[in-house]
C-alpha cells in the first residue's frame, strides 16, 4: 500500500509560560513515532501523534535513566491509555497525563499541544 504524502502547512505548537511556541511542522509527526524538540529554556519535549491524529507532548527526559530518550520509545496502549515505553528500562509513561504506568509515584511533565 502506498500512502499519499500529507500536504499541510500546519505547525505543531506547545503552550509554554503562557504563550504558544512552534516546534515543528505537523508532517514531521508520523503515527507511532516520536520527535524530540528543543525548547527555549533548554529542556526537550517528546512529541507524538497517534493513528487517530491526536497529538501529545511530554518531557523527553527519562526520570529513571536521566537521558533525553523518550521520543525514541515504543508507543502503545494499556487499558485504553496511550503510552510511550522508555528505550532504556522500558517504563511506560501515559502520553496524556505523564504518569508512569509502572511506578505511580513517578511522572514526566506534559505540555498542551495544538496545530495552527
Amino acid at each position: 500500500m502506498t500512502l499519499a504524502p500529507e500536504t499541510t502547512d500546519l505547525k505543531v505548537e506547545l503552550h509554554l509560560d503562557g504563550d504558544w511556541f512552534a516546534v515543528c511542522d505537523l508532517t514531521r509527526l508520523l503515527p507511532g513515532r516520536g520527535v524530540a524538540a528543543l525548547l527555549p529554556d533548554g529542556r526537550q519535549a517528546a512529541l507524538f501523534r497517534d493513528r487517530s491524529g491526536t497529538l501529545y507532548a511530554i518531557d523527553n527526559r527519562d526520570p529513571f535513566g536521566g537521558a533525553a530518550v523518550l521520543s525514541r520509545g515504543l508507543t502503545g496502549t494499556h487499558e485504553g491509555r496511550p503510552f510511550v515505553a522508555s528505550p532504556l528500562l522500558k517504563q511506560r509513561f501515559d502520553l496524556a497525563t505523564g504518569e508512569c504506568l509502572d511506578d505511580e509515584g513517578v511522572r514526566v511533565a506534559t505540555y498542551a499541544v495544538r496545530t495552527r
